[in-house]
């Protein structure tokens, strides 16, 4: 038998040790895929709401409502309650609104705008208690006392504001007066859709529809708010 020369080389394949805490490549897929998944079927509700409230919306058409886009933030600003107590308008964040603007002196259709706030918070059954309604009064007349109790029985905010701090937020088309309008604001005080401030009772079902479809689209992000607690502590209820 031949021996190889003494001098000859050995081939020789050097491989390299793994190292503490690798992974075969596919088992590291799968523990990310695996991952990856978990966290968007927790991330689920919260992804189509937002989507259906802010990226879909401005293609979409509402059945009353005219939706603003882009949504109006909240100033920050100050008003007064009537007996001069301030209210921060930052306040009114956490629920979603139904804001009224006009005159103190509030005659027969200012009211029965009012009275329209209550009654369509009112259809709204279980979801009313995530909606407030609000008068902001936008000058100095005197307000009726038989009005503004019936207003504070019904757990209505009323408050004086200056005309000019709602400028930039309760927007509205070329030729028309806040007044026209009940405006929608979001629970994060955002102003984004106007109702008319004059309708008949089918007018008033399908803003009853713009309504429910808001409420149930932010239903994973928007807790409770000021009303349900109030309602949640008072004795009796």
């Amino acid at each position: 038998m031949s021996r190889p020369p003494q001098d000859q080389l050995l081939d020789l394949t050097v491989l390299s040790l793994p190292r503490p805490g690798d992974a075969p490549v596919p088992e590291l897929v799968r523990s990310r895929l695996k991952l990856l998944a978990i966290v968007l079927v927790c991330s689920l509700p919260v992804i189509l709401s937002y989507l259906a409230l802010h990226v879909l919306r401005p293609q979409g058409k509402a059945a009353v409502g005219e939706l603003i886009s882009p949504a109006r933030p909240l100033p920050d600003r100050v008003a007064r309650r009537l007996d001069g107590s301030p209210l921060p308008l930052a306040s009114l964040k956490s629920q979603w609104l139904l804001v009224k603007v006009d005159g103190g002196a509030c005659g027969q259709d200012c009211q029965r705008q009012l009275l329209l706030l209550r009654q369509l918070r009112l259809m709204l059954g279980k979801d009313m208690e995530r909606v407030d309604w609000v008068w902001l009064v936008n000058d100095l007349a005197g307000i009726d006392a038989t009005l503004n109790q019936g207003l504070q029985k019904d757990r209505a905010t009323v408050a004086r504001i200056d005309p000019e701090a709602l400028q930039s937020w309760l927007v509205v088309p070329d030729g028309k007066s806040m007044r026209d309008y009940i405006f929608v604001v979001d629970p994060m005080g955002n102003a984004m859709m106007r109702l008319p401030a004059v309708f008949d009772s089918a007018g008033a079902s399908r803003a009853k529809r713009d309504m429910e479809h808001l409420l149930r689209a932010s239903v994973a992000w928007d807790s409770p708010g000021r009303q349900h607690e109030t309602a949640a502590s008072a004795p009796g209820r």
